[in-house]
């Protein structure tokens, strides 16, 4: 083999593996380690031959606050029903501009990167807003779309949540005091991501992050990047399926379903297969 024929299928490698990624960042602050990760998370997938969007909320000004202005075609009379109203504007293709062209965005992608710091226990507002208002009735769920919790209406797509916090690992812990990070996350991990069919990682956290001194940070990017570099071959958090078998027709886990002992959200994920079992 020359080496020119061997340059040519190694482009054309790089080039099979090129995916489409939207990192979605929410901080206010532009010299905050959140916008470092993103800059990093950006600059990082892109070296790799990934294309990358990306929606940084705040630079932005997203509006958060879902409401009737969100529907153009609504009534101002009339009373607001938002899944209906959201709904009906989707399938129109009447939705708020910016709405619009955020859905753009995610189906666009491949995957997509939360970037964000644990406030109170959840994502800011204005990233909970950005969910509110572009995953709407007709886009990442309803009757039109196939079926939540299972191959849904953005299945084929990856799901990485990279959070910080303030707090050490041991507090997100299963004796800790916050309750495990699983738990914590898992109205992202699985009401937003899995939901719409979605494959979620496991999130990538950064703990005790309001004081990380260099060497901290540089540990912290080293495993960003090997996360980064997994997003598309690493094994997602294995959900169970709506349709797969594992819930009755109430949408409850039918009885001994579950392996011994397992108890609360783990109960709505599937035992992993250890190698050479």
């Amino acid at each position: 083999m020359t080496a020119s024929t061997q340059n040519l299928q190694n482009v054309q490698s790089t080039h099979h593996a090129q995916k489409k990624i939207l990192v979605v960042s929410a901080h206010p602050e532009p010299r905050s380690l959140n916008a470092s990760l993103t800059s990093f998370a950006v600059e990082h997938l892109r070296t790799a031959g990934h294309e990358v969007r990306v929606s940084d909320l705040y630079a932005m000004k997203w509006k958060a606050t879902l409401d009737a202005d969100d529907f153009p075609d609504h009534i101002a009379d009339r009373r607001l029903t938002v899944m209906s109203a959201s709904e009906r504007a989707t399938l129109a293709g009447r939705l708020a501009p910016d709405i619009a062209q955020e859905q753009e965005k995610v189906r666009w992608s491949d995957a997509v990167v939360l970037q964000f710091p644990m406030w109170w226990f959840s994502a800011p507002a204005i990233l909970k807003g950005w969910i509110d208002r572009v995953f709407t009735s007709g886009f990442g769920y309803g009757p039109a779309v196939p079926p939540p919790y299972s191959e849904g209406a953005l299945a084929g797509r990856r799901a990485l949540v990279s959070v910080t916090l303030g707090a050490r690992e041991s507090a997100f812990s299963e004796r800790g005091i916050h309750g495990r990070l699983a738990d914590v996350l898992h109205p992202l991990q699985h009401g937003l991501f899995w939901f719409t069919g979605m494959a979620p990682l496991e999130p990538f956290a950064v703990y005790g992050s309001n004081d990380l001194p260099e060497e901290r940070f540089a540990a912290a990017r080293e495993e960003f990047a090997r996360r980064l570099d997994g997003l598309f071959t690493d094994e997602p958090v294995p959900y169970r399926s709506l349709v797969g078998g594992d819930y009755g027709r109430d949408m409850r886990l039918l009885p001994g379903v579950e392996a011994p002992g397992t108890g609360g959200l783990d109960l709505h994920v599937r035992p992993r297969v250890r190698p050479g079992r």
